[in-house]
């Protein structure tokens, strides 16, 4: 197939490409390499059927012929990181909006089937001990720029689903969870990375917060493989499906993992949130998916556990040290 991938330079979007391309498609991939890197696409320099546009998906012009050229279209550029909304919040509701809008409106025109990447921030404030699909939305003020990012993930849903009810575009939607792995920045945000990035040069590991807070990380080798399980099925037009790891961690216990894991002599500081995001901003104390739709609709389950994804992430840090 000829597949698109937008934000292909991203973290995840980089590993997408690297996937498609082995699987014998040929990509394009666009990104205005606002937190992309050309460098996390080297390995397809020069490789026949694969080209990186530089550009952004607000630019119609540039995109609209990109998606008619295509049979499918993965949806992955969007301004990420929490960092990154609370300091860029107009920039952020442009991008993941009106972005959303122009990819959806491009790919009805031309037919084409899209693939959007939501994200678990929809969920907001819900704490529950297993988030379905289904679950409801809790959510801070509007004037709480921390949850700018999940009412625009959240209209990106309703619009891709309204295509695909009102005008039968094919769609299917994907929540993400935490995803780690190779490639990934620590500079938006991002814990682990940041996490071991510390720990592998012994600088204090800085947690947000009084680290009692609990996530669950999943692999990025195992997410793509859950992305290109849901892309091709029949039975996932139409649908909203989260992708994640269900095993629960406090942030604290995180920390002293990693540095277990990598021998570290980095020592644990904590930073307020009002000093870390300025005042007013809000956390939610847990995050954990359900993950049995996807199980019961294609099969997938992850299969690499926090160990590995710590060892990934230090090899490729210490290989570009």
């Amino acid at each position: 197939m000829r597949i698109l991938v937008t934000g292909g330079a991203g973290f995840i979007g980089s590993h997408l490409c690297e996937r498609l391309i082995n699987d014998g498609h040929n990509v394009t991939a666009i990104d205005d390499f606002s937190t992309g890197r050309a460098s996390n696409l080297q390995s397809l320099q020069g490789v026949p059927g694969f080209s990186l546009i530089d550009g952004s998906i607000l630019d119609t012009q540039l995109l609209n012929p990109l998606v008619n050229n295509a049979d499918y279209v993965f949806h992955l550029a969007a301004a990420v990181g929490v960092f990154n909304i609370v300091n860029n919040p107009l920039a952020s509701l442009l991008t993941n909006i009106r972005g959303t809008e122009n990819v959806l409106d491009a790919a009805y025109a031309a037919k084409t089937p899209v693939f959007l990447t939501s994200s678990s921030e929809v969920y907001g404030k819900n704490v529950s001990d297993s988030l379905k699909e289904s679950d409801d939305r809790i959510m801070g003020s509007p004037v709480t720029l921390r949850w700018s990012y999940s009412e625009a993930k959240a209209i990106d849903e309703s619009l891709a689903y309204a295509y695909f009810v009102e005008k039968k575009l094919e769609t299917r939607i994907v929540r993400f969870f935490n995803t780690v792995g190779p490639r990934q920045l620590g500079a938006y945000g991002m814990v682990v990375p940041r996490f071991v990035k510390s720990a592998l040069t012994n600088e204090p590991i800085t947690i947000y917060g009084d680290g009692n807070q609990t996530r669950c990380f999943a692999h990025v080798y195992d997410v793509i493989d859950a992305v290109i399980a849901v892309a091709f099925a029949e039975n996932t037009i139409g649908r909203v499906i989260n992708i994640g790891n269900d095993y629960e961690i406090s942030i604290n216990e995180l920390a002293k993992k990693v540095m277990d894991e990598t021998n570290s002599k980095s020592e644990v500081v904590y930073v307020p949130y009002e000093e870390a995001y300025g005042g007013g901003f809000e956390d939610m104390e847990r995050r954990v998916p359900n993950i049995d739709l996807i199980h019961q609709l294609v099969g997938w389950k992850p299969r690499r556990n926090l160990s590995t994804m710590i060892a990934d992430i230090s090899a490729e840090m210490n290989k570009g040290a």
